[in-house]
C-alpha cells in the first residue's frame, strides 16, 4: 500500500517541515510538535498521493510509464484507495487539532490544495508551481505549529520550497510530452517545449538558491548555514548538468537523488546554522 503512494517521496518535503519548527523555535521545538507536525505530513502526503492515484487512474492506464502501479493493474481496489486518502485527511485534522487552532483552522484550506492539485494539469501548464505551493504549506505548517502565526522568514521558506519543486516537476514533465500533448494535459513541456522547460526549471532553481541565501541573512544563520548553501547550489548545478533538451537519460537520478539530498543538506545546514 505505501508503495502504491510512493510514500518514500516524503523526503522532499518533510524536511522543510522541520526546518520551518527549528528556525520558529530558534532550536530544539519539543517532542509534542515534532510528533504531531510528523502526523500532521504523514496525514498530508498520504491524503494527496492516494487521491492522485484514484484520480489519475485512468490516465497511469493509458500512459506506458505509468501502467504499472497498482490501481491499473488491479492490485489494488478504488475503494481501498479511497479509504487510504480519507484516513490521511483524518489524520491531519488530528494532528492540526493538537498542536494549536490556528493550525486546525487551516487544515481543511491546506486539504483543499492537497486534493485539488491533482486536478490542475487538466487545464493549466502553471501546475508545476500550484504542486510547488502546496508542497510549501509543509514549512508554513511547521512555523505556525511552533509560533501560531506567520512571519516573513517561513515567507521566504516556502516561496524557496515552491520553486525548488516547481523547478524538479518541471524536469521531470519532460519525459511525458508526447504523451500530455496527446491526450489533452497542459504542462510547460507540452505547450512550449522541452529546451523552454529545462531553461524555466533553471530559473526557478536560481530562485531557490537566492530565497535560501535571502533566509540566511534574514535569520543570520551563522557560517555552517552558508557551506550547506554552497553545497545545495553546486548539487543545483549538477541535476541540470544530468539533462538535456536531447538526452534525458538521467532524469530519475537527477528528480530522485539529487533532490532528496538537497532537502536532508537543507535541513542540516539551518541545524547548523543556528548554532553556529
Amino acid at each position: 500500500m505505501l508503495d502504491a503512494i510512493k510514500f518514500e517521496h516524503t523526503i522532499f518535503a518533510l524536511p522543510f517541515a522541520y526546518i520551518a519548527m527549528v528556525l520558529a523555535a530558534g532550536g530544539w521545538p519539543g517532542w509534542h510538535a515534532v510528533a504531531w507536525v510528523t502526523a500532521a505530513m504523514v496525514g498530508a502526503r498520504t491524503c494527496a498521493m492516494a487521491t492522485n492515484r484514484v484520480v489519475d487512474r485512468w490516465i497511469d492506464a493509458a500512459n506506458p510509464r505509468t501502467a504499472a502501479r497498482h490501481l491499473p493493474r488491479g492490485l489494488l481496489r478504488v475503494g481501498e484507495v479511497r479509504a487510504l486518502a480519507i484516513g490521511g485527511a483524518l489524520l491531519l485534522l488530528v494532528a492540526a487539532w493538537r498542536l494549536n487552532p490556528l493550525c486546525l483552522a487551516l487544515a481543511p484550506l491546506a486539504l483543499v490544495f492537497l486534493v485539488g492539485y491533482n486536478y490542475t494539469k487538466r487545464f493549466t501548464w502553471t501546475s508545476h508551481w500550484i504542486l510547488g505551493f502546496t508542497d510549501g504549506i509543509a514549512a508554513a505548517g511547521g512555523w505556525i505549529a511552533v509560533r501560531a502565526r506567520f512571519d516573513a522568514p517561513v515567507l521566504v521558506l516556502w516561496f524557496a520550497l515552491t520553486v525548488w519543486i516547481a523547478g524538479f516537476d518541471l524536469i521531470y514533465a519532460c519525459q511525458d510530452v508526447a504523451f500530455d500533448r496527446a491526450h489533452g494535459l497542459h504542462s510547460v513541456p507540452a505547450r512550449f517545449g522541452i529546451a523552454a522547460a529545462l531553461r524555466t526549471a533553471r530559473v526557478c532553481h536560481a530562485l531557490t538558491a537566492a530565497a535560501f541565501a535571502l533566509l540566511g541573512v534574514m535569520l543570520a544563520l551563522g557560517p555552517l548555514f552558508w557551506v550547506g548553501w554552497l553545497v545545495v547550489v553546486a548539487l543545483l548545478v549538477y541535476e541540470h548538468s544530468l539533462v538535456s533538451p536531447g538526452d534525458l537519460s538521467g532524469l530519475d537520478v537527477a528528480f530522485f537523488n539529487v533532490n532528496g539530498y538537497i532537502a536532508v543538506i537543507v535541513l542540516a545546514s539551518v541545524v547548523g546554522g543556528l548554532w553556529w
